[in-house]
């Protein structure tokens, strides 16, 4: 018998795989979205956590931008 869960592919480098990981093991295990890290750059994840995964994404981004002093 097969089994079979519905979720969301992610293909991306070594270092925003670790800071995926790193964010999904700050939240309560209930709230945990990483299915499975398939490999380094490859993870399977809850469907519903994309937009909260690309905020964190963006958050994280916008904290390490460089920007010109005035």
């Amino acid at each position: 018998m097969v089994n079979t869960t519905k979720g969301l592919f992610i293909s991306c480098d070594i270092p925003m795989a670790q800071f995926i990981i790193n964010y999904n093991n700050t939240l309560p295990p209930s709230q945990q979205f990483i299915i499975h890290v398939l490999d380094s750059t490859h993870l399977f994840v809850q469907p519903h956590a994309a937009e909260m995964i690309r905020s964190a994404i963006s958050e994280f981004r916008d904290q390490n931008s460089y920007e010109k002093p005035t």
